[in-house]
């Protein structure tokens, strides 16, 4: 089953928190089963439903364990939604 993941990262961290966010999808890129699209308000990550909740299992994981804090804003939608038809 494909899994699309809308996913928003907010290190509590008063400085560099850019280059946490960074770090967390450079993290995400080096996946070969997942595809990640992002812009400038959230990421978007597609793949298999258990290749993509193992992916972020442990990237979430690594984060708090970088930050301390940090909130994710995550939505799940079943299927590949990286392209809608109008």
């Amino acid at each position: 089953m494909q899994l699309s993941v809308e996913i928003s990262l907010y290190p509590l961290a008063e400085t560099q928190f850019e280059d946490l966010i960074w770090a967390f999808i450079k993290r995400i890129r080096e996946y070969s089963n997942i595809h990640i699209v992002t812009n400038g308000m959230s990421s978007q990550v597609f793949g298999e439903y258990d290749d993509v909740m193992a992916c972020l299992q442990k990237e979430i994981k690594a984060t708090y364990e970088q930050t301390g804090t940090a909130i994710f804003v995550c939505k799940y939608v079943p299927g590949d939604r990286s392209s809608v038809e109008e």
